[in-house]
């Protein structure tokens, strides 16, 4: 008897276990109002959906100006700029006129002659010509001698003794520089001038005070 009294016993408890599960399941599938309120988010009133939508819209128009601005600047830069390579490169006719001009005039046999003359000439209006075309383009070179040397502008290469100029003045052109619109195309090289040392001063009168004794 005892036996079936503990039987029992345990089928009651299993019963309650599996009834307590039950509840907490349907508790789990069917949450009560109170939760679902306390879960539920709020809802955004009507003018802060305006003031959303109102910043999103602004937000868009903002980033369709800056790429508006963008293209027309990449435009703008294609059309003003677009031979800027082209231009470089033809630099070199210059480049070759000169050097070909200092052979002429360096050449012994030529020097002083009615046909050097002659050639020199015709060299000098073809360089007048190009310089006139590359104008009318915007391509302008850059003015060097005498002028204070400007590192936008202007490369030194050497500097030259000359008592008579403020150190820093060009005194040599060595490679005539050009602008295009606004923009450097290439920069001119120069020889710029520098004050004696006073050092090198001191040298030839040690040696003629040496030279004396």
């Amino acid at each position: 008897m005892e036996k079936d009294q503990n039987e029992n016993n345990l089928n009651n408890i299993s019963e309650n276990k599996t009834n307590e599960n039950s509840d907490n399941e349907q508790n789990m599938d069917n949450p009560s109002k109170k939760d679902i309120e306390e879960h539920k988010p709020e809802e955004k009133t009507l003018e802060e959906k305006y003031l959303e939508l109102e910043d999103k819209l602004a937000r868009t128009f903002a980033e369709m100006e800056n790429q508006r601005r963008r293209f027309e600047k990449e435009r703008d830069d294609a059309f003003e700029y677009g031979g800027f390579s082209f231009a470089k490169e033809a630099l070199s006719l210059i480049d070759n006129l000169e050097r070909s001009k200092q052979i002429l005039e360096n050449d012994e046999k030529l020097k002083n002659s009615e046909i050097l003359n002659k050639t020199l000439e015709h060299l000098d209006i073809i360089n007048k010509d190009l310089i006139s075309i590359f104008s009318k383009n915007n391509i302008k070179p850059i003015e060097s001698l005498n002028k204070k040397l400007d590192p936008n502008l202007h490369q030194a290469m050497m500097e030259i003794e000359d008592e008579n100029k403020e150190p820093g003045t060009i005194v040599k052109e060595i490679q005539k520089g050009f602008t295009i619109k606004d923009r450097l195309l290439r920069p001119a090289l120069v020889g710029v001038s520098r004050k004696r040392d006073k050092k090198d001063e001191k040298d030839p009168e040690n040696k003629d005070n040496l030279s004396q004794k």
